[in-house]
């Protein structure tokens, strides 16, 4: 079983024969991706990730072996897709309380993602007095953020290691041979991986920028791949506007884009998959937000957010649809107990799993969104799990291109993104 999409919720907006026109003409499209022939062209090196990543999984596992048993705690610093890959599956599929100190999962933190004194003040705090290792990602080495926190965490390693040498907790991904990072990687000998030069930021959470992490993590990740191959036979290998499902969610978007639907709001009912949503937004926005085009890229968290955002879903211009990951099975079990006071008036959901109440709450909350004039397509995923979560991210890769290309932008450049590095340079009187 894999994950699927079901757009019957959009029929009451869009056609059917709609939707069957606009994949068979978009099939255009996807041959530019496949050929090559495409803008951006040279940065398509991510579409054979699924086969290149069973490669290097053994060297990844190997090294993620060995940061974890010389030290509890690694931090991975990069911004952008250069965590946001990561993140996301960790925070899929980690328990956020610990349930046992034996049973503790490897310690992975984050920087560099922002600039925020006080967040790195905390994190060079919390590490005072520790050995840990660092997983710097960066293909220049010369990216602000990231930048200066591995100044800040390389000194404070330094600090802690109390001269002994600290390169064996070091590990560089970075390029195979040019820029900063690369240079000081040789210099100090830190074991590193590479960043292929033919895939961009966004597009790496199946290089070692999103494996090695992931992997020290504690989680398997040659599950992963394999979740991507599979999806990449649904999608890459698959020209069928029928059946490619990455092809028709691109193309169903884009056809409530032409309804005036300008915002894609991507929830989900299970808190884990917060980060998706976040990765999601890095590349959807990169990627179709230019030329004064695309849809808006945003996110919720439902139900939490049904008790904020809820009103303005139902209520408020219509220029929003939902995308709603929505998962079958969940991995835990708990009932609802009987009261025998019954205050709350609950019991007759009494011996019910969460899950179920929830499972309803969703179908009632898609209900009363398109009744309201909201679209709702729904990503079905099995349940949430490493192949899964491999599967999703190669899925939405390859509807993000197909879709851009749809629209008639470069999905791979991000021209708008230099603007503020520029400027910040200027103010910051960089010579």
């Amino acid at each position: 079983m894999n994950i699927s999409i079901d757009y019957t919720s959009c029929l009451s907006f869009i056609t059917a024969g709609e939707i069957a026109q606009k994949a068979g003409t978009s099939v255009i499209h996807y041959e530019e991706l496949i050929n090559r022939t495409g803008a951006g062209n040279t940065f398509t090196g991510w579409l054979n990730l699924p086969e290149e990543s069973v490669k290097k999984a053994e060297k990844i596992n190997k090294v993620a072996g060995r940061l974890r048993e010389q030290a509890d705690i690694t931090v991975v610093t990069g911004i952008g897709g250069s965590y946001l890959g990561s993140k996301s599956v960790i925070d899929s599929l980690d328990d956020f309380i610990q349930q046992d100190n034996k049973d503790r999962k490897h310690e992975v933190l984050f920087a560099g993602q922002n600039i925020s004194e006080d967040y790195h003040y905390k994190l060079m705090t919390y590490l005072e007095g520790k050995v840990f290792n660092i997983i710097v990602i960066s293909k220049s080495g010369t990216t602000t953020e990231p930048a200066i926190a591995f100044r800040l965490l390389k000194k404070q390693l330094e600090e802690n290691m109390q001269g002994r040498r600290i390169n064996k907790h070091i590990v560089a991904v970075t390029d195979s041979d040019k820029g900063a990072l690369r240079k000081l990687a040789d210099r100090e000998d830190y074991e590193s991986f590479i960043i292929p030069d033919d895939v961009g930021g966004r597009y790496s959470v199946l290089t070692p920028a999103g494996l090695l992490p992931i992997a020290v993590a504690g989680y398997d990740i040659e599950e992963m791949i394999r979740g991507a191959a599979e999806m990449a036979k649904e999608t890459r290998d698959n020209n069928s506007p029928e059946t490619n499902p990455a092809l028709i969610y691109a193309s169903v978007r884009n056809l409530l884009y032409d309804r005036g639907k300008f915002i894609e709001l991507l929830v989900n009912y299970e808190p884990g998959l917060h980060y998706i949503g976040e990765w999601w937004k890095q590349l959807f926005g990169e990627s179709e937000g230019k030329d004064g085009k695309g849809i808006f890229p945003a996110s919720a968290n439902l139900t939490t957010d049904l008790h904020s955002l809820g009103q303005y879903i139902q209520d408020g211009k219509r220029i929003l649809f939902e995308t709603v990951l929505s998962v079958s099975s969940i991995n835990s079990e708990l009932l609802i107990p009987h009261d025998e006071d019954n205050l709350d008036n609950f019991n007759y959901i009494a011996g019910k799993r969460l899950s179920e109440v929830n499972a309803r709450a969703e179908e009632g909350t898609i209900m009363a969104h398109v009744s309201g004039g909201v679209p709702v397509i729904k990503i079905k995923i099995p349940r949430i799990n490493e192949r899964y979560l491999g599967q999703l991210l190669y899925f939405f890769e390859i509807s993000c291109a197909l879709s851009a290309y749809i629209l008639g932008v470069n999905p791979f450049d991000q021209p708008g993104v230099e603007a503020y590095k520029k400027n910040m340079s200027g103010l910051l009187g960089k010579p």
